[in-house]
């Protein structure tokens, strides 16, 4: 389904709401709901082995929304297996804005004070909707996303969205389910309140 340009942030919120989301193609933008939705059990996240053994040598030190527009041009550069992407300016301006009013949140990776690693989504209720992750250091995008978790988790968030089914969130626990159970979920998410802060550091 094509629409105008010109993202707005009441106009992401009212779609994100609605179970929608856009992405871009060239200069035009496309909204979709995908049936069925892919989505991340938060209870049932466990880290792999040779995650946890990385987690815990604290390579990395991870922050939130201190880089976002930096994370998402990250997520939107092309990459060595895809050199398309469907995060435009007119994308990273949106969200940015977003951001700004305190919807859209990233979860950082820094490795020696530099940014290495991450991922960008956005905030509704007690939703979480997972958008685009990076990482140009080995393992820094699968930290940050550890700690998304445990976030979500310790916050008491009850839905990761993840869109679309593929082998990155695959790896995670994705899982699939119809429309109409990601709108009865999402229909209860967005009646609670969560706040997106890091829990304490002893994991």
């Amino acid at each position: 389904m094509q629409e105008d340009k010109l993202l707005s942030v009441e106009q992401l919120i009212f779609a994100y709401a609605k179970g929608i989301f856009p992405m871009a193609d060239g200069d035009e933008i496309y909204w979709y709901s995908p049936n069925p939705r892919a989505i991340i059990p938060i209870d049932t996240y466990k880290p792999a082995q040779s995650l946890r053994s990385i987690i815990n040598k604290r390579l990395f030190e991870i922050r939130l929304d201190t880089q976002f527009e930096s994370v998402i041009r990250l997520c939107a550069a092309p990459r060595a297996t895809d050199k398309e992407t469907w995060i435009s300016e007119e994308i990273i301006q949106a969200y940015t804005e977003l951001h700004k009013k305190g919807f859209a949140h990233s979860v950082e990776a820094y490795l020696e004070g530099k940014l290495v690693g991450g991922l960008y989504g956005v905030k509704l209720g007690s939703a979480f909707f997972g958008e685009s992750m990076f990482s140009s250091v080995p393992n820094s995008s699968k930290v940050a996303f550890h700690y998304l978790m445990v976030l979500l988790r310790e916050q008491g968030f009850s839905l990761l969205d993840t869109q679309f089914m593929n082998d990155n969130v695959l790896r995670y626990g994705a899982i699939e389910i119809s429309r109409r159970e990601y709108k009865s979920r999402l229909t209860k998410a967005l009646k609670e309140t969560c706040q997106f802060i890091l829990p304490g550091k002893d994991y």
